[in-house]
């Protein structure tokens, strides 16, 4: 019985020094890198489908306030597009035959909540869900393809921005502030390194990442040249001639100019500790 006593006396000995020497272990903060698939939504994916996943990376820094509470810069690169092809189940999207690819650089603030405890190098605390939003900046330049061509859409006004024809048009920039919002999961492999996966949607102040939002706008420019071709404008603000006859009228609905476009990112992710160690008390 003594012995029995005497090992259990030991073993909580023992408990209490590994609790004491994890709580030792103030993490600082998380230096990483995701990668992953991104996916468009808006005026050719209203629905919306997850049907066009497209290559994401990034990189980001974690300042850790506690177990809890972190915030996070991060920057990313995503490659987003989409195509009136696939929206097989509406004739009027089929014959509208628009499409646009994009690259998107951006840089976002967020702050990440932990619902657990978390304490790399804890035999316990080593796992956690957490919610994560916040704001930041993107680029974005809308392109497609005309007769093999790679052309840029923003300079065009393919609805009529920046013409005379309609002087409230005002031409979109290349900049747009999105708010990101998710959730996300995250392992400690050991007290150095950190395992997770997480997926972010983004709401964004534009309407324009592809090139689509109001309506029609046919008489804006010149539809042909001196030669008599068509120019690069009017081949491209209506390109259901490419599957019957036009559909372009002026005024007629091109897109939703009452719903901005947006996108999600879903991405493993691996981070490194920034990790301090502070005596324990004598408590």
């Amino acid at each position: 019985m003594k012995k029995l006593l005497f090992g259990g006396v030991l073993f909580f000995l023992a408990c209490m020094q590994v609790s004491a020497q994890e709580e030792a272990i103030v993490q600082e903060g998380e230096y990483g890198f995701s990668a992953g698939a991104s996916q468009y939504f808006g005026d050719l994916n209203p629905n919306p489908r997850f049907n066009t996943p497209n290559v994401a990376l990034g990189a980001f820094f974690r300042k850790q306030f506690g177990n809890y509470v972190a915030l996070r810069l991060a920057g990313h690169y995503a490659f987003l597009g989409y195509s009136d092809k696939y929206n097989t189940d509406n004739a009027y999207m089929l014959r509208r035959n628009l499409s646009f690819n994009t690259n998107i650089w951006e840089l976002t603030l967020q702050g990440d909540f932990n619902f657990f405890k978390f304490v790399p190098g804890s035999l316990y605390d080593r796992f956690t869900p957490y919610v994560t939003f916040g704001a930041g900046i993107f680029n974005y330049d809308p392109y497609t393809y005309y007769q093999g061509q790679k052309v840029y859409l923003r300079p065009l006004g393919t609805e009529g921005q920046g013409s005379a024809a309609y002087p409230n048009r005002k031409p979109y920039g290349s900049m747009a502030v999105c708010f990101p919002i998710g959730v996300g999961v995250k392992y400690n492999l050991n007290r150095n390194m950190n395992l997770g996966f997480e997926v972010v949607y983004r709401f964004t102040t534009t309407d324009y990442i592809d090139d689509v939002s109001t309506t029609y706008a046919p008489d804006a420019q010149p539809h042909f040249l001196p030669d008599g071709s068509p120019t690069l404008w009017y081949a491209l603000q209506d390109r259901s001639y490419e599957t019957g006859t036009p559909i372009g009228i002026k005024g007629r609905q091109r897109g939703y100019s009452n719903q901005k476009d947006s996108y999600l990112l879903a991405e493993a992710t691996i981070s490194f500790n920034l990790t301090s160690y502070k005596c324990p008390s004598a408590k």
